[in-house]
């Protein structure tokens, strides 16, 4: 009996040992050490899943995971995505926005993924909460877009490409299907991104020529935005 029972135990992966332990609440945790561990035999458990997946269910999966990072997970990117929006219903001037937010998170997503940038995310995510701020203060503050704003646009996008690295992270990349996974994600945050915008312009599709768009839909949306903003940097830097 007792020769069945060890080798029972030890048939089984360490780290599924671990993940069984704490799923049947066995194991609790003492330190953050343990967290760590505990989440690391996660991510190993998650690569070899992926590794083992056909290519192009691994690659429906990244693309999933791209939009549900927008919709519903990612209410901060969706805002800043609705800053630019409310900045302009010229389709000139959003196109340029849209395409400088887009051109700018891809190369960090790369870079971070790659390990060629890390930045740690008290310091992204803060910033990520005051671009939310500066985007919709400018858009109460100018009627039109001026000619440097797809450049700050390209800036900010940066920053959150840096925050959609970090939740990619946690997914993991397959060695074997690195560049296919990456793009795959970020073809699902530009699908995620699309529908927001798509969603937004059917709403104000038949008030956007009226005379009283700016000063009731245009100017207490961008404040409700800056305000959402303001209370993130406070809540990601104080609390």
């Amino acid at each position: 009996m007792l020769l069945c029972v060890s080798f029972e135990v030890f048939s089984h992966n360490p780290d599924e040992l671990i993940i069984l332990e704490i799923e049947q609440e066995q194991l609790a945790f003492q330190d953050q050490q343990m967290t760590d561990e505990y989440k690391a035999a996660l991510k190993r458990q998650r690569m070899r899943k992926l590794a083992a997946m056909p290519w192009q269910e691994r690659f429906w999966l990244f693309i999933k995971a791209g939009v549900q990072h927008i919709i519903p997970k990612g209410l901060d990117h969706i805002l800043f995505v609705l800053g630019l929006f409310f900045s302009s219903l010229i389709f000139r001037s959003l196109l340029w926005q849209v395409t400088a937010f887009t051109l700018a998170h891809t190369i960090t997503l790369a870079l971070a993924a790659l390990d060629v940038v890390q930045v740690p995310s008290t310091i992204v995510e803060p910033f990520i909460a005051l671009s939310i701020v500066w985007i919709a203060v400018e858009n109460c503050i100018f009627k039109k877009t001026n000619k440097w704003r797809p450049l700050i646009v390209f800036g900010f996008g940066l920053l959150h490409g840096l925050g959609f690295a970090a939740v990619l992270g946690e997914y993991g990349l397959p060695k074997g299907s690195f560049v296919p996974s990456l793009v795959a994600f970020n073809i699902g945050v530009e699908l995620g991104q699309l529908l927001v915008l798509i969603t937004a312009a059917v709403l104000v599709w038949f008030v956007r020529n009226k005379s009283w768009y700016r000063q009731w839909i245009q100017i207490p949306a961008s404040i409700m935005i800056a305000l959402f903003g303001l209370f993130w940097f406070i809540e990601r830097v104080f609390l």
